[in-house]
């Protein structure tokens, strides 16, 4: 397992959650470098959306991938003097055998691995992976089309995407854990205040405790919609079970490499 905490006990600069050109980023990675550097950061981690069995624009192609290792080694080489630069992965749980487990995975050179779920199967077509992730207008559309209206499928089958993924391993830190609950409270409002729901997403915490794995708090969503991921209310779970923690701006451009993440370490700090 990657040592998070060892960095995260000596500073607050880091970032362990950053997409790139090589998959749905939309900056070149020596921007996020130099970046990083001006604002202080002393770790900065790249993760790309791995590649994936399903039809996604969002993710990278396997074809790609050596050049993104590439392209990490010449950034080493060129800025390694001013900040530590990580070669890792978010990786998509897709099935069994399809996610961060996968020998595909495991036997690539990466520092260390974040495991998320964004996809689903479709309600009425189990072998129909549906991104549940996107902009809500996206998800009502898919809601429709895919899951006939079914918000409750929708988060059970995210949880239990989840739960499995935790289950079968291969990775370092679990990416947005309870992140559905932003798109399913936008389309049922409260349903992510519901007891059923919050048992969904204690039980998904304490399998991640079984498992020692890392959690993100994942701030990319704070200061657009005010909230995080996990959210807020769950983060005296993570105080009480002394979880080992990441907070991770999930950023997508530069400038919100640091978005949300203080307003995280704060409110962590006083728990």
């Amino acid at each position: 397992m990657f040592d998070f905490q060892r960095i995260t006990h000596e500073t607050d600069l880091y970032n362990f959650h950053t997409h790139t050109q090589y998959c749905d980023g939309h900056a070149a990675m020596e921007e996020f470098v130099t970046e990083a550097i001006a604002q202080g950061f002393t770790h900065l981690g790249f993760t790309p959306h791995s590649p994936i069995s399903v039809e996604s624009p969002c993710n990278m192609v396997q074809e790609q991938v050596q050049q993104y290792f590439d392209e990490v080694e010449r950034l080493r080489r060129a800025y390694g003097d001013r900040i530590h630069i990580y070669n890792a992965m978010e990786i998509d749980y897709v099935s069994v055998g399809d996610g961060p487990a996968a020998d595909y995975f495991q036997q690539l050179p990466l520092d260390y691995r974040i495991g998320s779920v964004h996809f689903i199967p479709a309600i009425d077509n189990p072998s129909e992976m549906v991104d549940i992730d996107g902009k809500f207008q996206q998800f009502k559309h898919r809601m429709v089309k895919h899951f006939g209206d079914d918000i409750e499928y929708v988060v059970k089958t995210f949880f239990a995407q989840m739960m499995a993924m935790v289950d079968e391993g291969g990775f370092d830190m679990v990416g947005h854990m309870d992140k559905i609950g932003f798109n399913a409270s936008q389309y049922c409002e409260g349903i992510d205040e519901e007891p059923w729901y919050d048992k969904l997403v204690i039980d998904l915490f304490e399998n991640i405790m079984d498992h020692h794995l890392t959690i993100e708090i994942n701030t990319k969503a704070w200061l657009q919609r005010n909230r995080f991921y996990p959210n807020l209310k769950y983060f005296g779970m993570l105080k009480r079970f002394n979880a080992p923690v990441v907070v991770n701006s999930d950023t997508h451009y530069p400038t919100l490499l640091n978005s949300g993440r203080l307003e995280a370490l704060k409110l962590l700090s006083v728990l």
